[in-house]
């Protein structure tokens, strides 16, 4: 490859959902994540001989709820099948799945989900949706040559959302996930928490040089976080590259993402569909979705992220952008509104949320909803600073304290003696001294170089530890310097 444009990034995903259901897909043990290994089996789904499966009506709920929040056509009659292949969290030695046979089609199918880009709304085209049993965990413990195997999440409820080649970057497809699980957790089909397995992600990457058909393909796994999603499709887009920069071909196989190391490396060559040896699951009957049925979930599908967001602007006058992002979590959502009825600025709230509070929780690597903050609390917060009682850099600065262990604002204010200084007569005696003791910014400020007014109201506001009102210390440094 040389000259020209350079190649195009070409992204399918195929996204494996764990359903909110209490049993597993074909039997009754419970779901209840972070149980002792090997506590929640049966001979079901541990495989044993003459054990039957049982279809979980709740499931086809769910994949159905899906389907339709995904614009999905869902097809009225879909079978299981087995997918074979030998590997000790397996079994069976098969995985009870649907795969898109033309007289046995998935769950759904033929859908899309629109996501904002740089260069706009845009809809990405959804495959299909389909069900199966997901397997057991392999388990390696440190410093021993040996494997173990816990069957508890074998045979819990899956979907797969397989999506078409539609994305053009590692940030599209971060975008696309994240409203994905944004639907999920809003329709109350998954918790969508990566970092429990119950949303994982593999990627298909390829690039496209000069309007061609899509190059080879790698299929990327082993992504546990969206920040891992996106850093590590970054990854493989630049090593195909350069393997075609420098004249070779980019080998078909499936491929690892390595987060300590930020690389991907082989794992083995990519299967085909043959080498599973589908076929009809003969202890299933065929799932029937009768259009009634599919009217009736789509008839009870709560409000979505894509239409709260619209609210959001329409109703409280909100930046799309930071809709969309208060939009993009059932908790954020939830807790954007209830704190604007505690305190009904819904701007101010907003920018505190998408901005500082959403910083925090990045730098922590933790989840609204598990802080022991409440809305109350970052009322009580900003009603602190509209009252005068603190400056926003303060409260800035007691922000991670009240989100990380919840502690209140006022006493917060009151145990440290933080409260804003807005006495004229002492913040002018604060302000002479600074006026004298900086004879320089004092005579720029007063030649008309206004920028050094800045500067001395930092020099006030470090006097008094931030304490002090910055409007009325600005007012008083220009009744003094300009008259």
């Amino acid at each position: 490859m040389s000259g020209g444009a350079p190649p195009e990034v070409v992204i399918g995903l195929e996204i494996h959902v764990q359903l909110a259901t209490v049993s597993k897909m074909f039997c009754a043990c419970p779901t209840t994540f972070g149980a002792p290994p090997n506590t929640q089996v049966c001979p079901v789904c541990l495989g044993l001989p003459g054990a039957l499966p049982v279809l979980n009506r709740r499931a086809v709920e769910l994949g159905v709820r899906t389907a339709v929040a995904l614009n999905c056509t869902v097809h009225p009659r879909s079978r299981f099948h087995r997918k074979n292949y030998y590997y000790p969290d397996l079994p069976k030695n098969y995985q009870i799945t649907q795969y898109r046979y033309l007289v046995h089609p998935p769950l759904a199918s033929d859908g899309w989900l629109e996501i904002l880009t740089d260069g706009g709304r845009r809809r990405v085209g959804v495959r299909r949706v389909h069900l199966e049993e997901d397997t057991g965990r392999l388990v390696h413990p440190p410093g021993v040559d040996y494997s173990l195997v816990d069957y508890n999440r074998s045979g819990l409820p899956l979907m797969e959302i397989v999506t078409e080649p539609d994305l053009r970057s590692p940030q599209e497809a971060r975008a696309f996930l994240v409203a994905l699980r944004a639907i999920l957790q809003a329709i109350g089909v998954s918790s969508g928490r990566m970092e429990e397995g119950s949303l994982r992600v593999d990627a298909n990457l390829s690039l496209r040089v000069g309007g061609a058909a899509a190059g080879t393909r790698t299929e990327v796994k082993n992504m546990n976080s969206l920040r891992s999603v996106e850093r590590a499709l970054a990854f493989e887009a630049e090593r195909q590259r350069q393997i075609l920069a420098s004249g070779r071909a980019v080998e078909q196989e499936t491929r690892h993402w390595d987060e300590d190391r930020g690389v991907t490396f082989a794992s083995r060559t990519k299967e085909e569909a043959q080498d599973y040896r589908y076929f009809p699951e003969p202890d299933l009957p065929p799932v029937v979705a009768e259009p009634a049925f599919v009217e009736a979930v789509r008839a009870a599908l709560p409000e979505l992220p894509e239409a709260r967001a619209r609210r959001y602007v329409a109703t409280f006058g909100l930046p799309e952008h930071d809709a969309e992002l208060l939009a993009s979590s059932v908790a954020m959502a939830a807790f954007f509104e209830e704190t604007v009825r505690r305190f009904p600025h819904p701007r101010a709230v907003s920018n505190w949320l998408v901005g500082d509070v959403a910083a925090y929780l990045n730098a922590a690597g933790r989840e609204l909803e598990d802080l022991p903050a409440t809305p109350e609390h970052l009322a009580a917060l900003l009603r602190l600073v509209e009252e005068g009682t603190i400056s926003g850099r303060t409260a800035k600065e007691l922000l991670p304290e009240i989100l990380g262990r919840g502690a209140q604002p006022e006493a917060l204010v009151e145990a440290r003696g933080l409260l804003q200084i807005s006495d004229a007569a002492a913040l002018g005696a604060i302000v002479d001294e600074v006026i004298q003791e900086q004879p320089g910014p004092v005579a720029d400020v007063r030649a008309g170089k206004t920028a050094a007014l800045t500067f001395l109201v930092g020099q006030v506001m470090k006097k008094t530890r931030g304490r002090a009102n910055p409007e009325l210390v600005n007012r008083l440094l220009r009744e003094r310097l300009l008259g």
